[in-house]
């Protein structure tokens, strides 16, 4: 159930990035987008009742949580966060330079 609540997401997402024509709508469904792929490959390390992945000599290895999607969703979170931040300073260039969000009136504009 969760993994059908993450692809509507995603979907989401999508559907921002595809139909809308506004430069931060369009930024924010790539954010949706992003954590989306973040918690479904999150979600693939999960085990019920897992417990963390420390091992010391009087456990046994049994029923640990997969801690390599931990880090790298981590990692993938800050690169997102540069992307992100890229992908606002483009726009605010854009809007400088046209005066509007709108991409169709952008590319009408281009010189």
């Amino acid at each position: 159930m969760v993994y059908l609540l993450s692809l509507v997401l995603l979907a989401v997402g999508l559907y921002c990035v595809l139909v809308k024509r506004n430069l931060i709508k369009i930024v924010l469904g790539i954010i949706i987008m992003e954590y989306a792929v973040n918690l479904i490959f999150i979600m693939f390390g999960y085990r019920t009742d897992g417990r963390a992945p420390i091992l010391s000599e009087s456990q046994e290895i049994t029923n640990m949580v997969d801690p390599l999607p931990q880090a790298v969703v981590l990692t993938a979170i800050v690169i997102g966060l540069a992307t992100t931040a890229l992908m606002v300073a483009i726009a605010v260039r854009l809007y400088d330079r046209y005066g509007t969000f709108d991409i169709t009136k952008i590319r009408r504009l281009r010189g």
